[in-house]
């Protein structure tokens, strides 16, 4: 999904990923999937999906680290691959979490985050997201994992976008990082690291906004998920997606791709 990160880095992960894969007696396959800066790294290993993390020793824990694993409490309604072993160890400078998937049966919807083209999903794949996105509305938001914090959207809203929040926001539980690098073409929902407490219609935003550089696609996103996008509460969510990419323009090529369409929409908003 991102770049290999630097050398020096990427031979400590591919070191620990080996690590990994001996440990629960697989081999890993096919093409490596890494995450930002090389903090995560990701593939094949035989039936299974071998996916390892990384943080500073001492560091280790809290919401992103304990992510999948909470995930697993969500109910089946939600669809994502079985998480079945765990395996962690630590070194002098680095800790390390092991997480070993069922493969999801069906490819990615974008080898990126962001869509450019259309990318011909079938008509199941609009019913199981609004079935998704509804089952995952319908959990309580936890009080211990937020995916975005009241205080930063209030500060990054109206710095980037122009706007300000709504004074009383409507939270729901969010995935957090619904981009297509994290759907399947099922659709299976992928990597739950950061799902938690996000602000009403968040990921719905997320796979609108990101879905901006292929017009026909966004259009079919707005009218198939209206019924979360157009009630007035979701505007803070779209609002805080929105402000997000224009944060990152400087520092994420896909991001400053996306960062004129998302101004037009602010403009319309």
């Amino acid at each position: 999904m991102f770049e290999p990160p630097a050398p020096t880095t990427a031979d400590r992960m591919l070191a620990a990923q080996q690590h990994a894969a001996d440990q629960f007696g697989l081999r890993t396959t096919g093409r490596r999937v890494w995450g930002y800066r090389g903090r995560t790294l990701s593939a094949a290993a035989g039936p299974h999906w071998l996916r390892v993390v990384c943080a500073e020793a001492g560091t280790e824990g809290g919401t992103l680290w304990d992510g999948p694993s909470a995930s697993r409490a969500l109910p089946a309604s939600v669809p994502r691959p079985d998480l079945f072993r765990i395996r962690d160890w630590t070194t002098d400078t680095y800790a390390y979490r092991a997480e070993l998937y069922a493969f999801a049966p069906d490819p990615i919807v974008s080898p990126r985050p962001v869509l450019d083209a259309d990318p011909g999903l079938p008509e199941a794949w609009w019913k199981g997201m609004i079935a998704a996105l509804d089952a995952l509305a319908d959990v309580p938001p936890p009080t211990d994992r937020e995916a975005v914090r009241e205080e930063y959207l209030r500060r990054i809203i109206p710095q980037f976008t122009g706007h300000q929040a709504d004074a009383a926001i409507t939270w729901s539980t969010a995935h957090g990082d619904l981009h297509y690098g994290n759907v399947t073409r099922g659709p299976h929902i992928l990597d739950w690291e950061g799902w938690g407490r996000a602000p009403y219609g968040y990921d719905a935003a997320t796979l609108y906004l990101y879905a901006l550089l292929a017009p026909e696609t966004a259009a079919r996103i707005r009218t198939e998920l209206a019924a979360i996008l157009d009630r007035p509460e979701a505007r803070t969510g779209l609002l805080t997606v929105a402000a997000q990419i224009l944060q990152a323009q400087d520092r994420v090529d896909f991001y400053a791709e996306l960062a004129g369409p998302v101004r037009e929409h602010l403009a319309h908003l």
